[in-house]
C-alpha cells in the first residue's frame, strides 16, 4: 500500500436511533442518506485498487457503494468493539459514563472487550492494511478506528472519550503517516494509560 483512503462508515439506521452495535450478526443498512453518502465517497475520493471494511454490513455497504468496481475484502480484526452490556443502548444510556470512567484495561461490563483488546486487536488489523500490495486501499470502519488514527497522526495517544467521527469523508494519508500512526497506537497499547 502506497496511498490509504481512511473512512468511517456512512450513516446506519442506528446512527439515526444512536443505538450501539458491536455485534456484526445484527443486520444494520445504510439509510437513504447514507446510501447518498457512500456514493459520494467514492466519486470525492476517486478510484482505490481494493476496499477493505469489517464484518459489519454497514462498512461493507458503504465499501460497495463508493467503490462498486473494486475488488473488497473483510477484515474481521477492524470489527466494533464489543459493547457488553450496553450492546443495543444509547451512548448516553451508561456507556459514555463508562468510557470516561474505566480505565483502559477495564472490560466492558457483560463480557466486553476493554479499549485496550479492541485498540490491540484494531493494531493488527491496521497492520494488515499495511500489507496490502495494491497501491491505493480505502478502509471503511468505524468511528473509533479513525478517531484513534487520526488523534495519532497529530501525534496524541488514544483517549478515553475519542472526538467524533463524520460519516462517509475521507482521509487521505501516505503509507508512512499511516504506519507511523499506527506505531504510536501501537506502543500505547503496551503500555496503556489516559493521558
Amino acid at each position: 500500500m502506497r496511498r490509504l483512503i481512511l473512512a468511517r462508515h456512512a450513516e446506519s439506521e442506528l446512527n439515526v436511533s444512536h443505538v450501539l452495535n458491536g455485534d456484526a450478526s445484527v443486520v444494520v443498512a445504510l439509510t437513504a442518506r447514507g446510501r447518498d453518502q457512500a456514493r459520494a465517497l467514492g466519486r470525492d475520493a476517486g478510484p482505490v485498487d481494493v476496499a477493505v471494511h469489517t464484518a459489519f454490513d454497514r462498512t461493507r455497504e458503504t465499501a460497495e457503494l463508493a467503490w462498486p468496481s473494486a475488488p473488497r475484502l473483510a477484515v474481521a480484526d477492524l470489527n466494533e468493539i464489543s459493547f457488553g452490556r450496553f450492546e443495543g443502548t444509547a451512548w448516553s444510556d451508561g456507556y459514555d459514563d463508562w468510557c470516561r470512567t474505566a480505565g483502559p484495561l477495564d472490560p466492558c461490563p457483560g463480557d466486553g472487550e476493554s479499549r485496550v483488546e479492541a485498540i490491540r486487536r484494531y493494531v493488527r488489523g491496521y497492520r494488515a492494511v499495511l500489507e496490502r500490495p495494491e497501491e491505493t486501499v480505502a478502509l471503511v470502519a468505524h468511528g473509533a478506528h479513525v478517531a484513534y488514527v487520526v488523534l495519532a497522526l497529530g501525534g496524541q495517544a488514544p483517549a478515553p472519550v475519542l472526538p467524533g467521527v463524520p460519516p462517509a469523508v475521507a482521509i487521505v494519508v501516505g503509507r508512512d503517516r499511516f504506519a507511523e500512526a499506527v506505531e504510536l497506537i501501537d506502543a500505547w497499547a503496551r503500555d496503556p494509560a489516559w493521558g
